[in-house]
């Protein structure tokens, strides 16, 4: 088992400040470590993020409600569809009545890879979690925000 202690050779003052750095620590490498996982399916987790949305939305959607729903909130998350277009994943449709207003939707593209994602996705240092401690940590990540 990984101590934050050791790992960054660091002391705390309190409980608290060394929960605040193993927590930031943590959200790093994880972000590393879903990098890494995407990398081959070539895209970025972010644009996992929109195409999980857009499935889960079984329709267009505007942008607008895509970027509200992002994990993490990108600023450049046109962009990020920009590029999922061009891979054909999702497609963009303007609004007839409102030009300013774009809607976007998944191709079938998008889903089966998507559907290849989830059949190959290795969250293997999740298992060292029992259920009922996944279920107590997300109810004190909840508690913090």
């Amino acid at each position: 088992m990984g101590d934050i202690a050791k790992d960054i050779n660091s002391t705390f003052k309190t409980e608290k400040i060394k929960a605040l750095i193993n927590i930031k620590y943590t959200s790093n490498w994880l972000s590393s470590k879903e990098n890494e996982f995407f990398k081959p399916y070539g895209i970025s987790p972010q644009q996992y993020n929109i195409l999980r949305i857009l499935r889960g939305a079984k329709d267009r959607i505007k942008v607008q409600i895509v970027k509200d729903r992002m994990i993490e909130r990108a600023p450049n998350a046109t962009r990020l569809m920009d590029k999922l277009c061009d891979k054909s994943l999702i497609e963009r449709e303007r609004c007839e009545h409102d030009r300013r207003v774009v809607y976007v939707k998944i191709k079938n593209q998008g889903l089966e890879l998507l559907n290849t994602i989830d059949d190959n996705k290795n969250l293997s240092f999740l298992d060292k979690l029992t259920d009922e401690e996944a279920t107590i940590l997300s109810d004190l990540l909840d508690k913090i925000r």
